[in-house]
């Protein structure tokens, strides 16, 4: 009998998730190599849905069963072996919890709880998904390379390393179709994932742990400093230290980006840089939606936070965790705001609103560039957070 299984969203952590929950569930959050939802396709094989915000549902439909039997997940939470067989153990109209945290029910209705006692990898706070993406991509790599074997890597390419890790994998996994030439690759302190039809081109100098996803490309030159996901369909260059690039987003020239986490259909132009640490080096404090204000991380390093669609001209400078919405345009000389609302336009010297004709015919012309439709869902879905964005300002 097939699982039913429906990865749901909680409503409060979703919204200390924004800008890149804006427009996706939890679960499609890119963390390590895969999505959260992808990893628990693996671990857990069934049919899967979401239970998130209304106005997402039509892209992201709940499918239910009648009876009191779909397993449902925690959208936040990774898998791993003993908690995919605490869950699978799990009796009819019973919850899994974590302390006073709710990680899976089988049932939507539940008469008994059981504590899940051993830690899990989840995403709590935006810097979680850089900080903590270290060890979501050693747990994704390990996964989607077991008893497989890679291509060989090029020997116009330096390998600095052992060519295997402590458990006999290798230390480097290329795909069918990828390019690897002239690149120094490092995996001393991490794997190295290339995906299909991906490219490192020559000159580059890259260190695990590095996750480059389907269709994407490491320019001539670029500096890649691990734990950095580059997500499907991305091009990146100049340097690049702990970043998650969720996907369908460029970096494609020179500048700085570190400690960041970029959603979909976003660019940033040549020379753009992003700081992440203060000049006085004191904790940082972050735009947080819910509360309205920039709350304190505990984080000496936090760079630029962007939600999906939003462009940055070229030398366009953030300042130290500035948080971006979705639909922006930043651009002109001086540092923007640390918090930019989404769907403005403007830099420095200050912001005006972009009408959502604008923003459509935007995006329309950089999806059709990767062959991508914003069909009417989408459009809906934008109509919607253009209404709710304004609460936020």
């Amino acid at each position: 009998m097939t699982r039913n299984i429906i990865l749901f969203d909680d409503a409060d952590l979703r919204e200390n998730l924004l800008p890149i929950t804006f427009t996706r569930p939890i679960a499609d959050i890119r963390f390590g190599i895969m999505t959260i939802r992808e990893k628990w396709e693996k671990a857990l094989p069934g049919t899967y849905s979401y239970r998130t915000v209304e106005y997402l549902s039509p892209k992201y439909p709940i499918k239910e069963s009648d009876t009191n039997e779909d397993l449902y997940i925690a959208g936040n939470v990774c898998p791993s072996a003993d908690l995919v067989k605490a869950i699978e153990s799990l009796p009819q109209a019973t919850a899994l919890f974590i302390g006073d945290t709710l990680i899976a029910s089988h049932g939507k209705r539940h008469e008994a709880t059981v504590q899940f006692e051993d830690d899990v990898l989840a995403i709590k706070t935006l810097p979680d998904i850089f900080m903590l993406n270290e060890q979501a991509l050693a747990a994704d790599y390990r996964t989607l390379t077991e008893n497989r074997s890679s291509k060989p890597l090029s020997p116009t390419c330096t390998l600095i390393g052992s060519p295997t890790l402590s458990d006999g994998t290798p230390a480097i996994f290329i795909e069918e179709g990828a390019t690897v030439e002239g690149a120094m690759l490092n995996v001393t302190h991490g794997p190295i994932y290339i995906g299909r039809d991906a490219e490192i081109m020559e000159g580059s100098c890259v260190r695990g742990p590095l996750a480059l996803c389907e269709h994407s490309y490491i320019n001539m030159g670029t500096k890649v400093y691990g734990a950095t996901t580059i997500g499907p369909y991305c091009k990146v260059g100049g340097e690049l230290n702990n970043v998650v690039m969720i996907g369908y987003s460029n970096k494609g020239h020179d500048g700085f980006l570190g400690n960041a986490v970029i959603g979909e259909w976003c660019n940033l132009g040549a020379n753009c840089v992003a700081s992440n640490l203060k000049n006085d080096y004191s904790e940082i404090k972050l735009w947080n939606y819910p509360a309205h204000r920039f709350l304190r991380t505990g984080l000496q390093f936090c760079g630029l936070i962007m939600g999906d669609h939003t462009k940055a001209g070229i030398n366009t400078m953030f300042n130290t965790a500035t948080v971006v919405g979705v639909g922006c345009n930043i651009h002109g000389s001086g540092f923007p705001r640390n918090f930019v609302a989404s769907f403005s336009e403007g830099g420095a010297a200050g912001f005006s609103d972009v009408s959502l004709s604008k923003f459509f015919d935007i995006a329309r012309r950089v999806m059709a560039r990767r062959h991508v439709e914003l069909t009417d869902t989408d459009i809906e879905i934008f109509n919607s957070i253009y209404s709710i964005a304004e609460t936020y300002k």
